[in-house]
């Protein structure tokens, strides 16, 4: 247990980004499993804008690593390309 009170604040801080960070996630993870389940190729299409620019904003904010990103958006281009 955090004793001073600036460790205090800390355990709170961290709680607070967990959680915004952990919604983040959850976001880039459902869209992705649309996008792989998704049998139309226009609404795959649609998807896929709206995951880039989920994930760029997770890079922005730090949830996700650059590189990280560019790889999952390559592969879900991959996916809309072969349908």
């Amino acid at each position: 247990m955090p004793i001073t009170k600036s460790a205090k604040k800390r355990v709170r801080q961290n709680e607070d980004r967990t959680r915004r960070n952990k919604s983040v996630k959850t976001r880039l993870k459902n869209i992705t499993k649309a996008i792989s389940e998704e049998t139309d190729p226009k609404k795959a299409e649609e998807l896929l804008k709206k995951s880039y620019s989920l994930f760029d904003i997770a890079v922005s904010k730090g949830v996700i690593h650059r590189n990280n990103a560019a790889r999952k958006k390559a592969s879900l281009y991959r996916i809309v390309k072969e349908k």
